[in-house]
């Protein structure tokens, strides 16, 4: 039998660059038992109990009406899974230390990610470098998978419709040559108008208008419900790089969560923007664009591209062969 020390080292055996689950859990209570993390719903006349394998696990949201123990907070930290506190459907985030989330603290994670990182972010025209090049993997990303997923082209979404083509490299052109952040995001919020403008057409609601804070309807709804998810997978990059979320490139310095927004943009467009339009068509459930959104971040490797993408400009003069996730 292994000792307690050797159990706790064995839940981060899976790098969380490849780990699969993400899990929203509402009215449950979530406690130790036989040494699992479980979550306890009543069902009419009895109680079940459902495992979470917390070792293969990147993010918990606990939406309304949960309860968590100390003994399984204790564990969940021991796996490295960040905890958020949501409301119903996963947004918004109510509570948590580090801006929005209650992180598994370490302090054996990698300082040379941080140290790379601020090496360069201190400098206003390195920064702007490096916000442009998230941009431009932002276009990559989502090229790629409107090229390929026969979901999206399915419902219409296809990569060489002339009005997608000319407005992502009319963008890339523009990226180039932004001279300021400011201009930076003035463009990226045309861009994303148009993305919107595009999904809205393909799945016939033309009269769609984004409204993030009071989502009246379902693509809104969804769009909040899967960039959150999309927030959680970048706020467990860049806990186990040991970037503070403030250190952002693009959304502002005055934001203290604004990296968070950065990074999720890498793949917000590719995945959750057209899933949206196409859920609220299909008048899904939102525990069915959930698991759908979850399906696809997992099928096309989201957190892994995140990691990539952040770590090519933290690891500055690091091999990042060394230094795994």
């Amino acid at each position: 039998m292994g000792t307690a020390l050797e159990y706790l080292s064995d839940l981060k055996a899976i790098l969380h660059s490849k780990r699969a689950n993400i899990y929203y859990i509402e009215k449950a209570r979530l406690m130790v038992k036989d040494g699992r993390v479980v979550f306890l719903t009543e069902m009419k006349n009895e109680f079940q109990y459902w495992n979470i394998p917390i070792a293969n696990t990147t993010v918990i949201l606990l939406g309304t009406g949960t309860s968590i123990t100390q003994a399984a907070v204790r564990m969940i930290a021991s796996a490295g899974v960040l905890l958020g506190f949501s409301g119903s459907g996963g947004t918004p985030l109510f509570a948590g230390n580090e801006i929005e989330w209650v992180t598994p603290q370490s302090e054996y994670r990698p300082t040379e990610y941080l140290q790379g990182w601020v090496s360069f972010w201190f400098d206003d025209d390195k920064r702007l470098k490096v916000a442009k090049a998230f941009q431009e993997y932002r276009i990559e990303f989502l090229t790629e998978i409107w090229h390929k997923d026969k979901y999206l082209q399915n419902a219409g979404f296809y990569m060489d419709d002339a009005e997608i083509e000319d407005a992502l490299t009319r963008y890339s052109q523009q990226v180039v040559q932004a001279p300021t952040v400011n201009e930076l995001l003035r463009l990226e919020a045309q861009m994303t108008k148009r993305l919107f403008k595009y999904a809205a057409q393909k799945t016939g609601l033309s009269g769609f208008t984004r409204n993030r804070d009071e989502p009246m309807d379902a693509v809104n709804t969804f769009l909040n419900h899967g960039n959150y998810l999309a927030y959680g997978l970048t706020a467990t990059c860049l806990w186990v790089l040991g970037i503070p979320h403030g250190f952002a490139v693009m959304h502002g310095k005055t934001r203290r969560g604004a990296l968070v927004f950065d990074v999720a943009d890498l793949v917000k467009d590719a995945i959750v923007l057209p899933l949206a339009f196409i859920a609220a068509k299909e008048k899904m459930k939102e525990r069915e664009f959930r698991e759908l959104c979850l399906q696809n971040f997992a099928t096309y490797k989201a957190l892994d591209y995140m990691f990539t993408c952040v770590k090519k400009h933290a690891i500055g003069f690091i091999q990042q062969e060394d230094y795994p996730v």
